[in-house]
């Protein structure tokens, strides 16, 4: 199934048929056995992420979290690569490939960014990506809370009402 408008397209593999109306869209199963049954209310929640993907987009704020050595984080590579740079004071580079469809750009406010695209999946993926990175590593957790969080999840543009 594709879903397509102005801001863009969006495409999934979706293992049953679909039939198209005029204000709806069937799932059909042929014979199903039990798990298939349980996965219709999934493909629904797909397609309802799809079209809300192509429509607003997802976005999701993240802020860079530290009690001492400032975490700096560097956009490069046309907003689709991120470095993390000075965690705990180390002089490792941090890189994070985000995955495709997905950008990265600042806020504009002090140690803030946005992960933005139509793929809610992708998006959310990137994010625990950027995040995972900054995990700390042989030392009690509860102490040390430096990392990069993800502080909102909103969409890039709000649907108008009519």
């Amino acid at each position: 199934a594709v879903v397509s408008t102005q801001s863009g397209h969006y495409g999934r593999d979706l293992q049953c048929e679909l039939v198209l109306r005029k204000k709806s869209i069937d799932i059909k199963v042929h014979f199903p056995n039990r798990k298939a049954v349980a996965c219709v209310r999934t493909i629904c929640s797909h397609i309802k992420n799809m079209f809300t993907g192509v429509q607003q987009g997802y976005k999701y704020k993240m802020k860079s979290v530290y009690a001492h050595f400032p975490i700096n984080i560097n956009i490069i590579n046309d907003n689709t690569h991120v470095e993390v740079h000075n965690f705990l004071g180390e002089k490792f580079v941090r890189r994070v490939n985000l995955l495709p469809g997905v950008t990265c750009k600042p806020t504009g406010n002090k140690d803030e960014i946005m992960v933005e695209g139509n793929d809610v999946e992708n998006v959310s993926r990137s994010a625990a990506l950027i995040q995972q990175s900054t995990t700390v590593k042989n030392k009690d957790i509860r102490k040390f809370l430096d990392g990069v969080y993800v502080s909102e999840k909103t969409f890039i543009q709000e649907l108008e009402e009519s």
